[in-house]
Formats: structure tokens, C-alpha cells, sequence
């Protein structure tokens, strides 16, 4: 498995490798991810954009990275189409952790879509918080449109984890 982790390299370093490793194939990722015009570099701002949109505390910047009629799903639950409805779900996660951080671990092309692998912190102080502070892990596949933006992303971490986490305090 390729993957680019952007917490142990420098930007430049990191750049240069994502250059390196988003042509499997001789394909151009252009082709898939970010639409025309297309680059690594352009993949890997808009996932740290996409990160900080997370970490904003303002769930309409979440949503402004899908198309209108984008698509998320959670860990195999009820799909949120649009904007508005993608909006609800950070929101959701936004309130719950009103310190939250999300940040930008690695890309890794999947076929026609990219993994986007993520970390979020933070403390569980929202409305019926428990108080506990959460670090899990996971990744969204996105599948892109050709404006660039978000047509279908379908995440996954670990809930278990993120349960015990939630209940225990334990990281």
C-alpha cells in the first residue's frame, strides 16, 4: 500500500513524493480526483482546507467542499445528500466537540478515488458531553466531480474505539 504521510516530511519533501506517487499508472489524477487541471499540490491543499473546514467550527465550510448534491456517509449509516444535510453532520460532531481538531494525516489513491486519512481531538463538553477527550483516527473515500469538489465521500473509524473513548476517557 502507497500512501503519503504529510506529519513526517517537510511541505516541499512532501510535495515532491505526492508528485511522485499520484501517477499510478501513468494516469494523471486529474483524471479522477479535482477534476481538470488537477494536481497533487491542488489535492493536498484541498485536503488540508478540507481539514481546517472540520476544525472551523462553522459546518457550512464542511459543506462547501461537496457538490450540491454531494454525498456523505459515516461508518455505513444514513447517507446525508447536499450541502445542507452534509452541513447537519459536522455540525453534529461540532457541537459534541466545541474544541475539535481534525487534521490532514496522509492521501492514498483507491481506484478512482482518494483516501482522505484524518485524526480528530477533542473533548466531548457539548450538550450531554461526557467531558472525555476522543483522538481517533480514520479516512473518507472521496470520489470527485469534474468542478472539483466532493460528489461522494464515504468515511469509516473505528466506533468501538471512539465508544470507549467517549465512556472511559481512555485514549
Amino acid at each position: 500500500m502507497r500512501f503519503i504521510s504529510f506529519r513526517t516530511l517537510g511541505t516541499a519533501t512532501a510535495l515532491v513524493l505526492a508528485l511522485a506517487l499520484l501517477v499510478p499508472n501513468g494516469l494523471s489524477m486529474a483524471t479522477s480526483v479535482g477534476g481538470k487541471g488537477s494536481d497533487s499540490e491542488e489535492i493536498a491543499s484541498f485536503a488540508q482546507r478540507y481539514a481546517a473546514a472540520w476544525s472551523s467550527q462553522n459546518p457550512d465550510s464542511v459543506a462547501s467542499f461537496y457538490s450540491e448534491e454531494g454525498r456523505l456517509v459515516v461508518n455505513d449509516g444514513e447517507a446525508a445528500v447536499g450541502r445542507e444535510a452534509i452541513a447537519e453532520v459536522a455540525r453534529a460532531f461540532m457541537q459534541a466537540f466545541p474544541d475539535m481538531v481534525v487534521t490532514f494525516d496522509r492521501l492514498e489513491p483507491r481506484g478512482e478515488r482518494m483516501l482522505f486519512h484524518w485524526t480528530l481531538t477533542g473533548t466531548n463538553t457539548g450538550p450531554g458531553g461526557t467531558g472525555a477527550s476522543v483522538s481517533i483516527s480514520g479516512f473518507e473515500a472521496w470520489l470527485m466531480g469534474d468542478d472539483g469538489l466532493i460528489v461522494d465521500s464515504a468515511g469509516s473509524f473505528d466506533a468501538e474505539d471512539y465508544e470507549r473513548q467517549l465512556t472511559s476517557g481512555d485514549k
